[in-house]
């Protein structure tokens, strides 16, 4: 059963001109969310625009103070500077991990821009926009695949240098956007196309989110989490039905569109023999475990969401809290670590990915400053606030590049096309990898035939 659409029932009311005053039902910020904020300040240092703008307004406190003003009806929903820092946030979540109230931050800036999607939606260019890239691209995982396959295509064939060297992509003001794109090199990774049976003594079954950018951009990182799951005993599973975790819309405010995509993949890995649902993209991981959020107004899901959420680990959780059964060989190997926001501060994981990192012989982990502090990919936000993802990016790189080392491990596909971007204007030879990746060559090095 297939709930009704709840923005379908308010897709008229939203345009007329008394509906710009507060907020109204479905998806308005809730009440107690925002009296929570008692306006201490703690979210200040760790808010990464308020620390490059130092503007109130641009931090969590200020935001929060915002939202209360059109709650209260005394800002209008489309007064261009409530806009403005509802899109400026990064949604990164860094101020909930410093909240001493436990404000839910990210719950009320993801509804505010559902409201004010809701009454800016009959401009044309906000409905084309938006359905072109979460109805369209990320709508359908057989779409994402095709549109990634000419991705591949357009890189293989020598049409990007023709179109580099032609300069349409200057004229446009597009050359920031193309460079960032990934190189799509390995086979994509389809569900329901690759199992991994369990090595050694078998500890249970578990199903992999093969997820958008994952599967296609970065396959063989999806191959590595599984090989690497395998080898501690656990037989891998790519369930069909599943696609894109929904988070891309939801924090773009197509909340509906989101709900769609969660009760999509509860129905795939609504399977008894699955231990446990593993993602390893810290962005889809975070969503994920926020079903129960998205659909509680769904009395057909509220439920199952919940229980679905319950279930969903990120890799590197998931290793660290059932234990290594396999020793990794040695890497001999310096790294840094870039947390994924998502993962930091959302999912509140610091120290197993570090466990796991320290568990290779040989390999020596150099803590980089601010590695928490988000590196201005945030989803689509590189695109739709260049300028401070830039400066955000900028700042990363530059501590990552104090600690001397020439690999950042990551465990966000996001992080990883931002980071290697950036990178790649710099002319800095630095490898991005993810965890998987590199516990993966660990493993592979344990089983490499010793040379005499």
């Amino acid at each position: 059963m297939v709930s009704e659409s709840i923005d379908t029932r308010y897709a008229q009311a939203v345009v007329e001109p008394e509906r710009l005053s507060g907020f109204h039902e479905p998806d308005a910020p809730p009440e107690d969310v925002m009296r929570a904020c008692v306006h201490c300040g703690f979210c200040l240092p760790a808010c990464p625009t308020y620390r490059l703008t130092l503007r109130e307004r641009s931090s969590p406190r200020g935001r929060i103070a915002l939202i209360k003003s059109v709650h209260e009806g005394h800002l209008s929903i489309l007064d261009p500077i409530f806009q403005e820092e509802m899109s400026l946030c990064l949604n990164c979540r860094a101020c909930e991990a410093a909240c001493p109230s436990g404000v839910k931050y990210g719950e009320l800036v993801e509804t505010a821009r559902v409201q004010i999607e809701r009454v800016n939606r009959h401009a044309p260019h906000v409905s084309l926009a938006r359905a072109a890239a979460f109805r369209g691209a990320f709508g359908s995982t057989r779409r994402f695949r095709a549109l990634s396959s000419g991705l591949r295509l357009y890189q293989r064939s020598g049409a990007r240098q023709v179109v580099r060297k032609s300069g349409v992509l200057k004229l446009m003001n597009l050359s920031k956007q193309e460079a960032m794109l990934p190189e799509l090199k390995e086979e994509f990774l389809v569900p329901g196309q690759e199992y991994w049976p369990a090595e050694g003594e078998r500890r249970g079954t578990v199903a992999l989110l093969a997820g958008c950018i994952m599967s296609t951009a970065y396959a063989d990182v999806d191959r590595a989490t599984a090989r690497v799951l395998a080898r501690n005993g656990y037989d891998v599973v790519v369930p069909t039905g599943q696609g894109c975790c929904g988070a891309l819309a939801v924090h773009s405010g197509d909340m509906d569109n989101g709900r769609v995509q969660a009760r999509a993949n509860i129905e795939a890995f609504d399977n008894p023999q699955f231990d446990a649902v593993i993602v390893n993209a810290a962005g889809c991981g975070a969503a994920m475990k926020e079903y129960g959020f998205l659909l509680r107004d769904d009395p057909a899901y509220a439920e199952r969401a919940k229980q679905f959420s319950a279930r969903v680990k990120d890799a590197t959780e998931f290793l660290a809290q059932a234990g290594l059964t396999s020793q990794p060989g040695q890497l001999n190997i310096d790294v840094t670590y870039q947390e994924p926001c998502h993962l930091a501060h959302a999912q509140r994981i610091t120290r197993e990915p570090r466990e796991l990192l320290n568990a290779i012989p040989g390999l020596t982990l150099v803590e980089m400053p601010e590695s928490t502090m988000c590196c201005g990919s945030a989803g689509i936000y590189n695109l739709m606030q260049p300028e401070m993802s830039s400066a955000l990016l900028t700042r990363k790189l530059d501590n990552a590049a104090t600690t001397g080392v020439r690999t950042i491990v990551s465990a966000n596909p996001g992080c990883m096309m931002q980071l290697v971007a950036g990178l790649r204007e710099r002319g800095e030879q630095v490898e991005v990898v993810h965890i998987m990746t590199l516990l993966d060559r660990a493993y592979a090095a344990a089983s490499a035939p010793e040379i005499a």
